[in-house]
């Protein structure tokens, strides 16, 4: 009948108490106090303490609250026990302060409430905010029903550039979003989710449908189930779909901070710390290169197939007349226009080509050069497109967070070697594309020809049903309607933007100089863009009804 629990110098249960107990205290030979029965002492009911001094109740929740408190001086506890000692002997019991504020922390239930549930549960923490959540008083279950549309849009590049993760998660209000506690849960989940290669969706119930349908048919199938009855087949099925989906959710992996907790866990006790509703909405993943096959080298069938190319060069082909005429007006040309070293070197730099190549394109086209660029394409003598046929497997996975986390994107770009992703060159060009995105609301694709032919049929369909064009024939509003769509997708495709770097040329020129430059092929394979809240309806506030709704009409 000691509490030890909270301070160092025991406070033992006054003797009146002791006597209605039939317990008396005692001095041991070695001078210590020792409890033992009293003889001929009456049994009494052992809820003795609590019936003590009246309506425990209210006096143990004001203890407790007075106990709780963060600025509680604890110097003033022991003599406050000692006033009220079968107070805090109710209060406590087997439950202590530090399991009630540790429920508390997890769940933002009331503290009389993760007291009850302690007590219900005997305990048990995890049994307890179960039994909060069944009786709806946990707190962090009630916020998460409110709108979060505010939080941040975040990225973590794996060191090296080859994995990256590109991840919004929501709270209530910007104020939290800037706070330390939030901010340190987003980059966790960052982290979480790049080393977890099974993660793909936020939750459970966001597992498509389909996929599961396709894998429990699968499943159904497999000879090792064949023998066994249907409905143990079933359970056996449904079962390993159960941990199919459990992998696939972020929210059940363990976290880095407390592999304890899983990712549910914690997001709950940042809604209980930070006292606003807290959601992961969105995440994509990206790793360098997958999907891409790339070329195994055979050197035997590339010397085999280089000398059938030579074979076939060197026999004997008839003269084209047509041919020859081209060449004699070329020659004449190079011959007759003064092409400058100046222009020569700039069409070498956009293209690739040689020089003397460059200094021919020229002259066939009075040094025009769109123009000679166009003559060296058609000739196959353009460096940049020579290079756009290799296979580019490497380069890096680029992000760019807008100042103030509310915009968001990550890229894919390939090069052919790693020494080339690493150069200043080719980072210098992607982290100016991927601000080139950001700064792009309309861009959608990579270029043009990825845009899906449902989306022009739609776009078309709507341009045909414009006022403007109702009043034209039929064959002039279809041709004018194309002419508004192929605009549209040069607005959706990123290639063709003016490049924020050098407003003089589109994205699609500035990577062809640094193929030419470089020397290797770079495509910019794939690209999202986040932006904090989109498509979440916030919540209006109206004050007027607000203050209705809570007094009933009645002002």
């Amino acid at each position: 009948i000691y509490l030890d629990e909270l301070w160092q110098e025991s406070i033992p249960v006054p003797k009146s108490a002791l006597k209605k107990l039939g317990l008396k205290a005692e001095i041991s030979e070695d001078g210590q106090v020792e409890i033992v029965e009293r003889e001929g002492a009456e049994v009494v009911d052992e809820d003795v303490l609590v019936a003590l001094q009246g309506d425990i109740d209210a006096r143990t929740a004001a203890f407790v609250e007075d106990l709780m408190e963060d600025n509680e001086d604890e110097a003033e506890i022991p003599a406050y026990a000692m006033r009220r000692p079968l107070v805090l002997a109710a209060a406590v019991g087997e439950i202590s302060a530090k399991m009630v504020k540790a429920l508390r922390q997890k769940t933002g239930a009331g503290m009389m409430d993760c007291k009850k549930a302690l007590g219900e549960c005997a305990g048990d923490e995890t049994a307890a905010i179960d039994w909060l959540r069944k009786k709806g008083l946990s707190g962090a279950d009630k916020k998460a029903g409110r709108v979060a549309a505010e939080g941040a849009i975040v990225q973590y590049i794996h060191p090296g550039a080859r994995l990256g993760v590109l991840l919004e998660v929501n709270c209530e209000t910007d104020f939290v979003a800037a706070s330390e506690k939030f901010q340190s849960l987003v980059n966790e989940l960052g982290m979480i989710i790049a080393a977890s290669p099974d993660v793909q969706v936020v939750s459970e119930d966001d597992v498509s449908a389909d996929m599961l349908a396709k894998e429990r048919e699968v499943q159904m199938g497999l000879e090792e189930l064949k023998s066994k009855p249907e409905a143990i087949r079933a359970k056996i099925v449904e079962g390993r779909l159960d941990k199919i989906k459990k992998a696939m959710a972020l929210m059940n992996q363990d976290s880095l901070r407390d592999t304890t907790k899983t990712v549910g866990e914690i997001v709950k006790e940042t809604i209980a710390a930070t006292g606003e509703n807290v959601q992961i909405r969105r995440f994509v993943k990206y790793q360098l290169g997958e999907g891409i096959e790339k070329k195994s080298t055979d050197f035997a069938a590339e010397v085999a197939e280089q000398t059938q190319a030579k074979a076939k060069a060197s026999e004997p082909k008839p003269e084209d007349p047509k041919k020859k005429e081209e060449a004699k007006k070329e020659e004449e040309a190079v011959a007759t226009v003064a092409v400058s070293a100046k222009t020569v070197k700039e069409l070498r730099g956009a293209t690739g080509a040689g020089m003397m190549d460059c200094k021919k394109a020229l002259a066939c086209n009075n040094n025009d050069l769109t123009a000679a660029t166009e003559w060296l394409r058609k000739k196959g003598l353009s460096g940049a497109d020579k290079k756009a046929g290799r296979i580019a497997a490497e380069g890096a996975i680029i992000s760019y967070i807008h100042p103030g986390s509310r915009l968001g994107v990550m890229m894919e770009i390939n090069c052919e070697t790693d020494f080339v992703a690493a150069g200043d060159q080719f980072n210098q060009l992607a982290n100016g594309i991927a601000m080139q995105i950001a700064a792009s609301p309309d861009v959608q694709y990579v270029s043009a020809e990825d845009i899906p032919a449902e989306v022009f049929e739609r776009e078309k369909e709507i341009e045909m049903q414009r006022e403007d064009l109702k009043a034209k024939p039929e064959a002039i509003r279809a041709k004018i309607a194309e002419g508004r769509v192929a605009k549209l997708a040069q607005t959706m495709a990123l290639l063709p933007q003016p490049f924020l770097m050098d407003d003089s040329k589109t994205i699609e020129q500035a990577v062809k100089e640094a193929i030419a430059s470089i020397g290797e092929k770079i495509s910019i394979r794939r690209f999202i863009t986040y932006r904090l809240g989109e498509g979440i309806e916030k919540k209006q506030m109206d004050l007027a009804a607000d203050v209705a709704a809570m007094t009933g009409g009645k002002l």
